[in-house]
């Protein structure tokens, strides 16, 4: 197990049970407890930022679940860990629970690095009954189905085609036991979309906890059904769950909750119940000195690169009427919001889908239309055939905008967008934009949207935008952003994106202080690489690229491959981020850490010059003004 620093962090001073304790907690004194979890959610992550009104509204479940089921020898698997800071609470983190989401502290997911009682590390969603699923299998085969297997499930999950192909794998073998607990609160970020929301709402209460078999999608299957059941009374959670596991097969119980409960700036708000915050006010729900009527998001919305987009949507879509939107249960998070809001019948949230969303662009792009899915760069990755076979393939007018690409801080190693510019490269056709500013990120969308011939992808970093860099020259299209004057061609540094302002500066401090010339490049399109870029590189001794995705196939290794290609021998050096799951952590620290920021990139110029020099591989000796090294 790891340990957790608690630096800067606020000491909790409520006592909450062992499990043991738990298990054997007068049921009287339950509602208490409840009061006291919620006193520390709403302490920790007012303070520290997370997600707020999904752990509110599972409380009283998630106290019911550890009372009934013995974790870590029985399995308990929750899908996303939206909905696990009450089972951190319960399963011995208390103590460090006001660490959440601080460098070197608790992951704001599930982690099993921290604890035995967290299964499963992935914070993407819809996952919970495939590992469930293989857990019975692995129960069976080993002859311990005395030990359970339960899997916590939200409704929004269930949007998703991947829950469905396990659940009819688990109802094919009624032999083997599984519970399922449906935590059903009507949303996942936000409401929830589809029609199994109102087939969800149309089942009758069963407040006594009893089997039945009413005619609905999950006894179709096969499965026994339980519910639905009030899922903040605990006498009857526990009932319902005691009987589950007394059946000795698959067995859905059904629990309907309240997001947010307990704590009313989430219950009274629309937009998402205080899903996920930022430092906020507890006594208000509201970002500090924010006024009135405004929330955490809002106050921030006007310096972020996903409120430059949104914006720019909008804008877009009152010039074309063309121009659809497509985004997987991510319509706020994304800015699709403001466009949905003048738009409404242009926007498509499709719920946690997003296989679906990307076929069914591929869909509107035949029919005439130009559609544009916004997603996390992180979650990409579960729609790369679609992308791939399904757009790619047929050329298709396609626009991927991948918001939260790069290192996104505190979320940690399953949100980091890392991956994107890698799986982009491999889809043939594919034009990738990476926007250094806000006014790149107008221009580059609105030539992205522009492009007919095939699909194109505009990636944009969590980050406030800063200002504007401006560009004294463009070549075929390429931005020189810096050029040193009276110096020797020394280094290229091509910029990919928001990397820009730190090699800038790198730049700066290479021409002043070492005496090193260089050019800064930013590609604006940075896949494929345009000839023009090689032919930047070979008038300079050495290249180095800087990229906030990981190195592997990355935008650094398809220059290396395109001078290779040309038969270019000069050094490309490829400066990004390794070939490993990064941890939480603030951004710029991660990127620092890694070497993308100016003293990083300005310490491997000087590294590489000087491995040139003492190789031997240089015609020119070190200029008088640059020191020793």
């Amino acid at each position: 197990m790891i340990s957790f620093s608690t630096a800067g962090a606020r000491q909790l001073h409520v006592s909450l049970p062992d499990l043991a304790a738990l298990r054997a907690l007068d049921e009287r004194l339950l509602p208490g407890l409840a009061s006291r979890v919620r006193e520390v959610l709403v302490e920790t992550v007012c303070a520290n930022g997370g997600h707020l009104g999904p752990n509110l509204g599972v409380v009283e479940l998630t106290i019911a679940v550890h009372r009934v089921f013995h974790s870590p020898r029985d399995a308990v698997v929750f899908d996303i860990g939206h909905q696990g800071y009450v089972h951190k609470l319960l399963t011995g983190r208390q103590k460090h629970f006001g660490s959440l989401r601080r460098e070197g502290g608790l992951s704001g997911y599930l982690s099993r690095a921290e604890s035995a009682h967290d299964l499963v590390g992935n914070s993407h969603a819809s996952t919970a009954l495939s590992y469930a699923d293989g857990l019975a299998k692995a129960r069976a085969l080993a002859g311990e189905q005395d030990r359970a297997v339960v899997a916590v499930v939200g409704n929004g999950a269930l949007t998703s085609g991947m829950a469905w192909e396990a659940l009819e794998n688990i109802a094919a073998a009624p032999g083997r036991p599984l519970v399922i607990v449906l935590n059903d609160n009507s949303r996942s970020c936000a409401p929830t979309t589809g029609a199994l929301t109102a087939h969800l709402t149309r089942q009758i209460p069963q407040g006594d906890g009893s089997v039945s078999r009413p005619e609905n999608l999950f006894t179709l299957l096969g499965l026994d059904y339980i519910g639905p059941i009030d899922g903040h009374n605990m006498p009857a959670l526990e009932t319902a769950l005691r009987k589950a596991r007394a059946l000795q097969h698959p067995v859905v119980v059904h629990a309907v909750t309240v997001k947010g409960k307990g704590y009313p700036p989430a219950e009274t708000d629309d937009t998402d119940c205080l899903h996920a915050v930022g430092v906020i006010n507890p006594a208000t729900g509201r970002a500090p000195h924010a006024p009135s009527g405004t929330t955490s998001e809002m106050v921030s919305e006007s310096r972020t690169w996903t409120s430059v987009f949104a914006d720019e949507m909008v804008a877009l879509a009152r010039e074309r009427r063309d121009l659809v939107a497509i985004t997987a249960s991510m319509l706020r998070p994304t800015g699709l919001h403001l466009m949905a809001r003048e738009f409404p019948d242009r926007v498509f949230d499709v719920g946690i889908a997003e296989q679906h969303a990307v076929t069914s662009a591929a869909g509107l792009a035949m029919g005439g239309f130009h559609p544009v899915v916004a997603v996390y760069a992180t979650f990409l990755g579960r729609a790369f055939d679609q992308m791939l076979m399904d757009v790619g393939l047929h050329r298709l007018p396609v626009t991927f905008v991948l918001d939260r690409a790069g290192i996104t801080g505190p979320d940690g190693p399953s949100h980091h967008g890392m991956w994107d510019l890698s799986l982009l490269a491999l889809v043939p056709g594919m034009r990738v934009a990476a926007p250094r500013d806000p006014a790149r990120l107008q221009e580059l969308l609105r030539e992205a949207v522009g492009f007919s011939e095939g699909p194109s992808a505009v990636r944009l970093p969590k980050a406030i935008t800063g200002a504007d860099i401006p560009a004294p020259v463009r070549i075929d299209g390429l931005d020189i952003l810096h050029r040193s004057t009276s110096r020797p061609l020394d280094v290229l540094l091509v910029a990919i994106g928001a990397t820009a302002d730190a090699a800038v500066r790198a730049a700066v401090v290479l021409e002043q202080e070492e005496g090193i010339g260089s050019t800064v490049v930013d590609p604006r399109w940075v896949i494929p690489v345009k000839p023009t870029l090689v032919h930047l590189a070979a008038r300079h001794r050495m290249t180095v690229t800087v990229e906030d995705n990981t190195r592997t196939g990355g935008v650094g290794s398809l220059l290396a491959q395109a001078c290779a290609d040309a038969s270019l021998l000069k050094p490309v050096i490829c400066l990004g981020l390794p070939r490993a799951f990064l941890p939480h952590g603030p951004r710029e620290r991660i990127l620092a850490d890694n070497g993308l920021d100016p003293e990083g990139i300005t310490r491997a110029v000087l590294t590489a010059l000087n491995r040139l020099l003492r190789d031997g591989l240089t015609l020119r000796a070190p200029t008088a003004t640059r020191r020793p090294r």
